[in-house]
């Protein structure tokens, strides 16, 4: 068994509509899923990725209103890699992202900044064999656009620790000084850089944890290679769209193994994904209420057809 790459990544905000501004506006992703966080259902979960709603260009956030600005610490994701098709894209990048506000900084092949709330990506340029996974966007241009994950960064005091469980349980393997998981479709790499002396603080603008991708058929044997490696996964976990277990990896970064399918189509229509609030069906009774709690938002594909 081989991980497919990144499935998603999960961070918080405490701004849902500016969130989604810059996200499904300046990034020119695609909100794939208006939905609530289904361990707290008075809050936002939002998820923006290629047009199709594919594993590997994933992005989600939970929103918790006015939620203090976070800081990344040890064990932590702390960057987001993103991979682009050309020095061209990263020329555009830098106009676009200056006219929103942002402060992009190029280094040759790459691209840094960080979205509203102080939350760091990274465009990468990069070849492989991948398949781009890019959403329609009408002010970029296709061949321009972002076409999923490359990497994650994150803050390890002591990165050997997770050698082992890395290596024996989950199948990563070392790529030019970095982990890499990759199965048959794609690829991800890992990082572990040397933490700031300031611990982490869980708010707005960090990341709650990273996704693994498993082929459906294989997770729950992934659980079973999770324990075996020493750590403790929850339960396997029907979030409706896919299934998951969560666990600490040895430097304190949650982890989540989520498999491939059923995906965001399994309740919505391919042509309309994200335009409205979908709840999961254990939710779908309490409706009315979590209606009135949540905030509304405007997405901005929507509001572009008008």
């Amino acid at each position: 068994m081989k991980l497919e790459g990144i499935h998603h990544i999960t961070a918080i905000t405490g701004d849902a509509q500016r969130n989604v501004d810059f996200y499904a506006g300046t990034l020119g992703l695609r909100m794939v899923k208006k939905t609530v966080n289904q361990d707290q259902p008075s809050v936002y979960h939002l998820f923006y990725a290629d047009e199709r709603g594919s594993a590997g260009s994933d992005i989600t956030f939970f929103e918790f209103p006015d939620a203090a600005r976070g800081r990344p610490g040890a064990g932590m994701v702390h960057r987001i890699g993103w991979r682009v098709g050309s020095p061209e894209a990263l020329d555009f990048w830098v106009e676009r992202l200056r006219a929103a506000g942002a402060a992009p900084e190029r280094d040759s092949d790459r691209l840094r900044f960080a979205d509203p709330e102080g939350l760091e990506h990274e465009l990468i340029v990069a070849e492989t064999g991948d398949e781009p996974l890019s959403a329609d966007h009408p002010e970029i241009p296709i061949e321009l656009a972002l076409q999923g994950f490359r990497s994650a960064r994150a803050y390890s005091a002591d990165p050997d620790r997770s050698t082992a469980l890395l290596a024996e349980a989950l199948g990563f393997e070392p790529v030019d000084g970095v982990w890499q998981a990759r199965g048959e479709r794609r690829g991800g790499l890992w990082h572990y850089d040397e933490p700031p002396a300031q611990p982490g603080i869980q708010g707005a603008g960090t990341v709650h944890h990273i996704a693994w991708a498993s082929e459906t058929d294989e997770h729950e044997a992934w659980r079973e290679r999770v324990l075996e490696g020493g750590a403790r996964p929850t339960p396997v976990i029907d979030r409706f769209w896919f299934h998951s277990i969560y666990f600490r990896e040895p430097s304190g970064v949650l982890f989540e193994i989520a498999s491939l399918g059923p995906g965001f189509d399994a309740d919505e229509d391919p042509e309309h994904l994200g335009e409205k609030l979908v709840l999961p069906p254990f939710l779908e009774d309490r409706r009315a209420e979590i209606e009135a709690i949540l905030t509304p938002i405007e997405n901005p594909r929507l509001a572009a057809r008008r």
